[in-house]
């Protein structure tokens, strides 16, 4: 096993006619930690993990495996392993093959290698599947095949980039929860690439949020939710995504508010303190759906436009200034595309970002 540390990283397309791809990518990563690096298309994450597997040069900066520097080591080399979204198996192999060729470079006999490969296939549930070839497999199967294959030979990091992205909803999220199982019996250092926000919540113990290149924050899953540090943070962590608008600051009385048009919303204390400092100036507030509910005696109306029914909950899509706000609700709530409604905000679940630098003011 192995801890990662990636110091003042950077990847330059420029002379490609690009971009700079990555830059100042700072991280340590403990030994058998689930690290997640989330964010859009070219933010930069498959960029960063390449480097540290050494399928991409690094450009500039320092990427340590404990305490050795592995810049110049061949990926062979390094201890890693890394595993594609589109499985990569050899057509013309059988699972026991794909799955036990990056045995055959070692020095293993051919029992031990049948030993190893038998007993990762059983923690995959795929032992009965191992003489079939991929064109006989199903893509939850071929996935398997992949993972057992990168497992193995129990390397000290497994990089996996986009590895559930071809997958349908039924089986990605069937695969998630088997990845988890699989990393808590490994015990190896997982360093994971996705654009889903939901699936690096579920999987990850730390999460780095990228964009154009730059970690925008590193944290838990629950600390990126509740106190995400910047807008970006904010829009791009949860589902569906935080509502977010302009507001004006008041005082009146000793007391803080926030302006939405004729909706007024009084601040609690520790919110207060430092809105307080922008008094008469507009901001960015935002709340997540669940944070905003039905109530008979909510502080606003509010139309509905869109309901939408998912068994549990029911989110409500509803029109306020010409914004649009989502509302999760109980799968009771009753109101229809049409209905005016009455919304309640938990003000102590409002988030406050400043509008030019949107940074969070906390």
């Amino acid at each position: 096993m192995a801890s990662v540390t990636m110091k003042n990283v950077y990847k330059d397309y420029t002379m490609f006619g690009g971009v700079i791809g990555v830059s100042d990518f700072n991280l340590e990563i403990k030994d058998g930690e689930v690290i997640v690096l989330v964010g859009p298309s070219g933010c930069g994450k498959t960029s960063a993990l390449f480097m540290l597997a050494g399928l991409e040069e690094i450009s500039k900066g320092e990427v340590y495996f404990d305490d050795r520097l592995i810049n110049d080591v061949h990926p062979k080399d390094r201890g890693v392993v890394l595993m594609f979204h589109n499985c990569a198996l050899f057509p013309y192999m059988t699972a026991f093959e794909n799955i036990a060729f990056g045995l055959k470079p070692t020095d293993m006999s051919a029992e031990e290698i049948s030993g190893k490969v038998y007993e990762v296939a059983k923690i995959l549930a795929i032992d009965h599947l191992l003489n079939r070839k991929p064109d006989k497999l199903s893509g939850g199967q071929k996935q398997r095949v992949a993972l057992g294959r990168a497992l193995v030979r129990r390397n000290e990091v497994v990089c996996l980039d986009e590895p559930l992205s071809n997958l349908d909803a039924k089986l990605r999220d069937s695969m998630r929860s088997e990845l988890i199982r699989l990393h808590q019996k490994f015990k190896t250092t997982f360093i994971y690439v996705t654009h889903d926000q939901a699936e690096a919540m579920a999987i990850a113990d730390r999460i780095v949020v990228m964009k154009e290149g730059f970690i925008q924050q590193v944290g838990t899953p629950e600390e990126l939710y509740f106190h995400p540090v910047n807008l970006f943070v904010a829009g791009f962590i949860g589902a569906p995504q935080m509502n977010l608008g302009n507001v004006k600051v008041s005082g009146q009385d000793g007391d803080i508010y926030i302006n939405l048009g004729d909706i007024k919303i009084k601040l609690p204390e520790n919110k207060a303190d430092k809105a307080s400092a922008y008094i008469g100036k507009e901001i960015i507030a935002g709340v997540r759906p669940e944070d905003m509910y039905e109530d008979g005696a909510g502080i606003f109306d509010v139309p509905v436009e869109v309901r939408e029914f998912l068994g549990d909950r029911v989110y409500l899509h509803c029109s306020v200034g010409g914004d649009t706000l989502t509302v999760r609700v109980s799968p009771d709530c009753k109101a229809r595309a049409g209905d005016i409604i009455k919304l309640a905000v938990n003000p102590d679940k409002i988030h406050l970002f400043d509008k030019q630098t949107e940074l969070a003011i906390d």
